[in-house]
């Protein structure tokens, strides 16, 4: 998995997904890269394309990377997130997947209640980077352990900021 850091001006650009149960949050565009993508950054920029409409020309290197590992209900999963340095477009959803349904970007000083309802392996590490940006090299790492078997019940727990 990969996700997109997209800024223009004071802001972030988020997008809408649905989740089971009904519920909605916001989070940074991205998702699954796939095997006939010839890079992680190439399948960014397709699925930041899908999204949003938004083309990416270039990216910094990885801002940080997250791995979660849910050992009740058996995945583990890992994200590398990077900062598009330049893109063109216009915001249009017509996310191939549905997974998308609203797309903008927000001022910063919104982020934050808009990251409430994410999954805190979503927030924290977006949250400490809108709270004080890095730059590339200093790529940082963000590992959860989730035990449960339902979201209802998960019970994360931090276990490492590199």
């Amino acid at each position: 998995m990969a996700s997109a850091i997209v800024e223009r001006a004071d802001e972030l650009l988020m997008v809408l997904n649905p989740r089971r149960g009904g519920a909605l949050d916001w989070s940074t565009p991205g998702g699954v890269i796939d095997p006939e993508d010839p890079s992680v950054l190439a399948g960014l920029t397709r699925e930041v394309q899908e999204e949003t409409g938004l083309v990416v020309d270039a990216w910094d290197d990885l801002l940080y990377a997250v791995e979660a590992e849910a050992v009740d209900l058996g995945w583990r999963m890992r994200c590398e997130v990077y900062r598009a340095v330049s893109f063109h477009g216009d915001l249009r959803i017509d996310d191939p997947d549905g997974i998308v349904i609203d797309a903008a970007f927000v001022p910063r000083p919104d982020c934050a209640d808009r990251l409430a309802k994410c999954l805190q392996w979503v927030r924290e590490p977006l949250t400490d980077w809108l709270a004080q940006p890095w730059a590339p090299p200093a790529a940082r790492g963000y590992r959860y352990g989730i035990r449960g078997a339902t979201l209802s019940d998960f019970e994360v727990v931090s276990m490492e900021v590199r």
